[in-house]
C-alpha cells in the first residue's frame, strides 16, 4: 500500500508541475516575504484551515496514524510536520483538489478540495502564510528542493 501511495505522489508531483505552469501558480517562494500576501493567507487560514490544522499550525493529535475508519488526521504545517518536505506543486494540488483526490488509491483523508472556494492566488496566499512561519533553515531547504524540482521538470 505504501508503494502505491508513493507512486501516486510521484505521478501527482509530475502532473502538478504541468498544471501549475499553465495556471501561473508556480511561484518558487509562495511570496512568503510579501506582507500583504501573508496577511491574506493568514486570514483565509484562520477562517478555513485552523479548525483542523490548528491555530498554531500544530495539526491534530496522532496525525500519522489512521483512525478507526482509515482516515488520517490533519497534519501540522509548522516545522514539526512534513509540509515543507513537499514541493510547491504538490502543496498547491493538495490544497486545490484535496488530498484524497490527488493521492488516490486507498488513501483516505478528510482534506476537502478548495478549488471552488478559493482562487489560485488565494491558495498560494495560504501557502505563503504557512511558509512564512517556518524557521529560516527549513525555508532554505524547501527553496533548495523547489529549485531542484523546477529544474528537473523544465519543459
Amino acid at each position: 500500500m505504501r508503494y502505491a501511495i508513493v507512486l501516486a505522489v510521484v505521478l501527482l508531483v509530475a502532473s502538478g508541475a504541468i498544471f501549475m505552469r499553465s495556471a501561473g501558480a508556480n511561484e518558487s517562494s509562495f511570496a512568503y516575504r510579501d506582507p500583504e500576501t501573508v496577511a491574506l493567507g493568514l486570514s483565509i487560514y484562520a477562517e478555513n484551515c485552523a479548525a483542523c490544522h490548528g491555530s498554531e499550525l500544530e495539526g491534530e493529535a496522532n496525525w500519522r496514524e489512521p483512525d478507526a475508519a482509515g482516515y488520517l488526521s490533519a497534519p501540522p504545517h509548522n516545522a514539526d510536520g512534513h509540509t515543507w518536505h513537499h514541493p510547491n506543486a504538490q502543496l498547491f494540488e493538495i490544497t486545490k483538489f484535496g488530498t484524497e483526490a490527488v493521492v488516490g488509491g486507498s488513501y483516505k483523508s478528510n482534506m476537502e478540495a478548495f478549488d471552488v472556494l478559493f482562487s489560485d492566488d488565494e491558495i498560494v496566499a495560504v501557502l505563503a502564510y504557512i511558509k512564512s512561519t517556518w524557521p529560516q533553515q527549513i525555508i532554505d531547504r524547501h527553496d533548495q528542493m523547489n529549485a531542484a524540482y523546477d529544474q528537473a521538470n523544465e519543459p
